[in-house]
C-alpha cells in the first residue's frame, strides 16, 4: 500500500516562506524545491531504492512518504532526543522558528505510519507490519567533495505482536544481507555493536568495496520506549536506514558528490550502479581565500551555508586556513577566520571573471549577514 501523508502546516509554512526576503527562507525554499533524486527517473539513487525495495525480505513492505518539515516534538522529542540533545544543535539542523525543523532523518515516518488510520485498524487485528520510506533529508554540514547539505535516506521497518511472531535480529542481519547484495552484489560484509536513539540493541553495517570496508548503514531492534511514544506496546521488530549518496558513490567510484546532480548528458550517461565514472575531462580550480573578524557566537556551519547560496554547486571544497585572537588587534572574543574556497565546475572551464562576481557577493553577505570586518 501506497501511503501518501498531506500536511496543512508544511503547506502553510511553504507559503509563510515563499513571503520572507531574509536568506534563511530563500535557502529554505530552496533546498524543498532541489529534486528528489531517490524518485528521479535515471538517477542511480532511484535504482539503489528499486533494487532494494525488491528483495524478498521487503516484499509486500507499505511505502509511504511523509513531509519534509516537522515539529520539533515529533522528529527529536518522540525519537529519544530531548532537548539539549547535539542532534537538535542549530549549527546542524534548520530551524523554522522555533517549532519546525527540516527533517533530519527518515526514522520520522515511524510516527507518521503508525498513526495513519489504516494502520491502526491493522493495528488493532495484531497483524505484522512492514514499511519503507525514502526521500530527501537535510543536515548543515561542511563542503567538500563527499558531502552535501541536502541528501537522500531510505529507511525500514518490521514489527509483529509479541504473542503472535518473534522478530529476531538475525532475520534483521539476513534482511540487510540481501538489500546489500542488491546493490553491490556478491561483496563481503560485516556488523558491529552500535548506539542509537531509537533502536536497542543497534548495529552498524559495513560493506567491502574495491578493497575498502565502508560504512553502508544503521539499523537495530525498534525500542519498544520509542514505540510507546506513538501508543504502540505490546509488539516489537527492526528497523534499518542508510544515505543513498554513500551507496552510489562506492558502487560508481564516483569522486564528487556533485555529480550525482549534473545535467551534463556526457556525465549522467555514466551514473549506472556497478559502472566505474570515467572522468569526462578534469577542469582546472579557481582558488580563492577570504578572511574576516567576527563575535565569538560565530557557527561555520552557517557561514557555509552562504557560500552554497552565491557559488551553488560550483564550489567544490572549503578549507579553513587559519583561525586565531589577537584582543589588541580585534578586540576581546572577535576571533579572526580566514578560508581557501576551491571554485571547480564537472561540466565546464571556469573564467576568473564568473568566479570575482560570485566572490563579491560572498563579500558582500558575509559582512551584511555576520556583521563581519573584512580584512
Amino acid at each position: 500500500m501506497l501511503i501518501e501523508i498531506n500536511s496543512p502546516e508544511e503547506d502553510k509554512i511553504k507559503n509563510e516562506l515563499k513571503k520572507g526576503s531574509d536568506p534563511e527562507a530563500k535557502r529554505i525554499l530552496r533546498f524543498l524545491n532541489m529534486p528528489d533524486l531517490s524518485r528521479a527517473e535515471g538517477s542511480p539513487l532511484k535504482e539503489i531504492v528499486e533494487r532494494a525495495s525488491k528483495v524478498k525480505s521487503l516484499e509486500g513492505f507499505d511505502v509511504i512518504q511523509i513531509p519534509e518539515i516537522i515539529p520539533t516534538t515529533i522528529l527529536f522529542d518522540l525519537f529519544n532526543m530531548p532537548p539539549g540533545h547535539p542532534a537538535r544543535s542549530k549549527s546542524d539542523t534548520y530551524y523554522i522558528g522555533d517549532d519546525y525543523v527540516l527533517r533530519t532523518h527518515d526514522t520520522v515516518f515511524w510516527y507518521y505510519y503508525l498513526n495513519h488510520p489504516e494502520i491502526k485498524k491493522r493495528i488493532k487485528n495484531k497483524e505484522t507490519l512492514g514499511v519503507i520510506c525514502y526521500g530527501k533529508v537535510y543536515r548543515k554540514d561542511e563542503i567538500d567533495r563527499s558531502h552535501m547539505n541536502v541528501f537522500h535516506q531510505f529507511g525500514g521497518l518490521y514489527i509483529g505482536p509479541d504473542d503472535k511472531k518473534t522478530i529476531t535480529p538475525d532475520d534483521l542481519k539476513n534482511t540487510l544481507s540481501e538489500v546489500a547484495r542488491s546493490i553491490f552484489g556478491d561483496v563481503n560484509f560485516r556488523f558491529y555493536d552500535h548506539n542509537f536513539p531509537y533502536t536497542d540493541p543497534s548495529f552498524e553495517m559495513e560493506a567491502e568495496i574495491n578493497g575498502q570496508w565502508i560504512e553502508m548503514l544503521g539499523s537495530g531492534m525498534a525500542r519498544k520506549s520509542v514505540l510507546a511514544n506513538f501508543g504502540l506496546t505490546g509488539y516489537h521488530g527492526w528497523a534499518f536506514g542508510f544515505g543513498l549518496e554513500r551507496l552510489a558513490m562506492a558502487s560508481m567510484s564516483l569522486p564528487d558528490i556533485r555529480l550525482l546532480w549534473s545535467e551534463d548528458p556526457r556525465i549522467k550517461r555514466q551514473l549506472k550502479l556497478g559502472q566505474n565514472y570515467v572522468p569526462v575531462s578534469k577542469y582546472p580550480p579557481i582558488t580563492r581565500d577570504i578572511s574576516f573578524v567576527v563575535q565569538s557566537d560565530f557557527v561555520p556551519n552557517n557561514y557555509f551555508d552562504l557560500i552554497r547560496d552565491s557559488g551553488g554547486d560550483l564550489v567544490e571544497e572549503v578549507k579553513l586556513i587559519d583561525k586565531y585572537e589577537n584582543a589588541e588587534k580585534f578586540g576581546i572574543g572577535k576571533p579572526s577566520y580566514a578560508y581557501r574556497i576551491i571554485f571547480r565546475s564537472n561540466e565546464r572551464t571556469l573564467v576568473s571573471s564568473e568566479v570575482d562576481e560570485i566572490m563579491s557577493k560572498i563579500y558582500q553577505e558575509t559582512a551584511k549577514q555576520f556583521k563581519a570586518e573584512l580584512r
